[in-house]
């Protein structure tokens, strides 16, 4: 009878601990993403350095697209609307769009990262504990009318190392970037909160590193790196904190648990709202909307120009897509007690944004505010907690994403001696120096200022239609006042270039390479195609919404 008894308890174990089903073929791009990324380290170890960029640029690429196709076959042919992992990833359409919106703006950002023509040996430091540059302005951060900083300069390396130095590059950036790409594309996927945690810190941890690998300007790339990660410490903890307060409130981290608890829960409403304040802020934070936006100006100006455009598209797409599935999923219930928190919040965002941008005097700077500005814009979507507000949000993610690779693609090609000229006194005349990289500046500003035929005005008339069927229309004023101001300096910088007499000893435009020209021409053609053609990725991103 014991044995019988015992033999039972054993099946009965077994069967409580049975893997739970996963469906491999909608969980693929990210596993051909994390795949590829730790085989990407084993490259490091064992490939010899002179072979390395080559392997990792194929690696990184062929990833990419291979990941991007199976996601086009899937989404063509595969019923959507599924939860895998034992429902801690949910694949619906929302999931899918904002996938392949990181596969085309992560091929996009590998072609800038890899590009070894516009500053020879390519931008990121040959050796990551380098010292900084010798020469003080460079070191400093200082550049053309900027004003430097004086620091005692670094022992000069022997001949043969300064040679090394120049030839070779660091190709470490590559896994850290596909690293940092998978853990977006779980975390804008994340059905529980404790995913969506892990996920946070797989995609953030990458990038802290890759801020501080600048070929030039060492110190300040070594200080956006330290402030990047002090700061991003700093909102995990609210988003931990505020994991913690809705597990205490609702018994779950799942999304649709919480979701229930919202809609007929007896308990303290101290712990919900508490909990969603924190966990808003460590979301806010990743998507650099004001007023959690401090980390923005210093780390988009202080970070080589590449990593500056992954993070500005990449990292503002998944920290939406997560704010969209929390809000979407799990708050809907009481957005009547959140509502008017995350107006406020949009508001400030966009003022901060469109006024602070106008003081600025260097246009890495100014597209950080731009950056700013814009991620208000995109709140008015996630708060109108409608299919048309969802669709609206994920095509401007898109929109804004591709142009804005492609801005600091051709702000890496205006350059002196030192490195980049990222001063706006440098850009004075540029239109007669080169005059067709001077238009396509001007057509990518004009995009980002909702000019109309551009990407940027279909999103934001797709967003703010959305908000006033929802009855937002002050918030759409609000965000119209904000646009047409954000758009004086966009048309500052176009004045500059075409009204301007060059200064004698300015910098020059550098030829692009086959990546830089790349990415630059996918940018502009796709900024124009949303602009033109805009209803097919509409109809995409309104086939479905969320599934829990």
């Amino acid at each position: 009878m014991g044995v019988t008894t015992q033999t039972g308890a054993v099946i009965l174990a077994q069967q409580s601990i049975a893997p739970p089903p996963i469906h491999y073929s909608a969980i693929a791009p990210v596993l051909i993403v994390l795949g590829a990324a730790c085989l990407a380290v084993l490259v490091e170890a064992f490939v010899p350095r002179r072979l390395r960029w080559s392997v990792q640029v194929g690696l990184s690429l062929c990833t990419l697209v291979a990941a991007g196709a199976w996601l086009v076959v899937y989404a063509r042919g595969e019923p959507m609307g599924l939860t895998t992992l034992a429902d801690t990833l949910a694949i619906d359409t929302p999931t899918l769009f904002l996938w392949g919106t990181l596969l085309v703006l992560g091929l996009a950002s590998i072609l800038l990262i890899a590009d070894r023509s516009v500053e020879p040996g390519g931008a990121f430091v040959a050796e990551s504990s380098a010292a900084p540059s010798p020469s003080p302005r460079a070191a400093s951060g200082g550049s053309t009318g900027g004003t430097a900083t004086s620091i005692a300069p670094a022992p000069t390396p022997a001949p043969a190392r300064a040679t090394a130095s120049v030839a070779e590059m660091r190709t470490e950036v590559f896994p850290l970037g596909l690293f940092s790409l998978g853990g977006m594309m779980v975390f804008c996927a994340a059905n529980d909160l404790l995913t969506m945690f892990i996920a946070l810190e797989a995609l953030s941890l990458p990038l802290y590193v890759m801020c501080g690998l600048a070929r030039r300007r060492r110190l300040l790339s070594q200080e956006a790196a330290v402030k990047y990660f002090l700061l991003g410490a700093f909102a995990s903890a609210f988003f931990l904190y505020g994991l913690a307060l809705l597990y205490g409130y609702a018994g779950s981290v799942e999304l649709s648990a919480i979701a229930d608890a919202t809609a007929g829960s007896l308990r303290s409403d101290t712990l919900l709202f508490a909990g969603l304040g924190l966990l808003v802020v460590g979301l806010l934070f990743k998507g650099s909307v004001g007023p959690f936006h401090m980390w923005t100006p210093d780390v988009y100006h202080g970070a080589p120009t590449a990593v500056t455009g992954f993070m500005a598209a990449c990292t503002k797409v998944a920290a939406f897509g997560a704010i969209l599935r929390v809000l979407h999923v799990a708050f809907e219930a009481s957005s009547w007690e959140w509502h008017w928190v995350l107006w406020t919040v949009a508001v400030v965002s966009m003022v901060i944004g469109a006024v602070l941008g106008l003081t600025q005097s260097d246009i890495k700077r100014m597209v950080a505010y731009s950056s700013i500005a814009h991620a208000g814009f995109l709140l008015i979507g996630a708060i109108t907690l409608t299919d048309e507000g969802l669709s609206a949000t994920l095509f401007y993610l898109l929109a804004y994403g591709v142009t804005t690779i492609a801005v600091f693609g051709v702000i890496s090609l205006v350059r002196t001696s030192e490195g980049e000229a990222t001063h706006l006194s440098a850009w004075s005349g540029l239109a007669k120096r080169s005059p067709l990289i001077a238009w396509v500046f001007t057509f990518l500003l004009l995009a980002l200022a909702g000019i109309p035929l551009t990407s940027g005005f279909m999103g934001k008339f797709v967003v703010f239609s959305a908000a006033l069927t929802a009855g937002m229309a002050p918030l759409v004023v609000i965000a119209l006042v904000a646009s047409a101001v954000a758009a004086f300096f966009y048309l500052r910088v176009i004045v500059l270039m075409h009204f301007n007499e060059p200064a004698p000893d300015g910098p020059t435009v550098s030829v692009p390479g086959a990546f830089t020209t790349a990415a630059i021409t996918l940018g502009v053609v796709v900024t124009l195609l949303l602009g033109v053609l805009p209803t097919p990725v509409l109809d995409w991103a309104s086939v479905g919404g969320f599934v829990s």
